[in-house]
């Protein structure tokens, strides 16, 4: 069960350090100042939760147990939902997008607590 996590943590991190680069190099005169800073917080919480997986990965390999799928997908949904908002919203400008961003910030907390529990738990 903690494969499928490891994978998706290094492909999250893989994605991100390539949306970084691509920001850096790729976006700055091509959209608004404060759109590329947009940009960059999905990035910077796409390689933060890439980590947090891949450690969740290794937890679950250290310690099996189901609990650990919970805070996993939440992770992953999370993450494709609040740095995929903030993409869009940084390519498009459309509102919209800034107003699913929080939904995946309540699944990155939501994750983060359930993960916290599963170690006090199972410690």
């Amino acid at each position: 069960m903690h494969r499928p996590f490891l994978a998706i943590g290094c492909l999250f991190g893989f994605i991100g350090v390539a949306a970084g680069a691509f920001g850096a190099h790729g976006l700055e005169g091509t959209i608004p100042v404060e759109r590329l800073a947009t940009f960059e917080t999905g990035v910077r919480y796409q390689l933060v939760h890439a980590l947090a997986l891949i450690m969740l990965g290794l937890l679950a390999a250290r310690w099996p147990t189901r609990a650990w799928a919970g805070p996993g997908i939440l992770f992953t949904a999370g993450t494709l939902i609040f740095a995929g908002s903030l993409y869009a919203l940084a390519f498009t400008g459309i509102g919209v997008f800034g107003a699913i961003a929080p939904i995946g910030g309540t699944s990155l907390l939501a994750g983060w607590l359930w993960m916290t529990l599963v170690v006090l738990r199972d410690s």
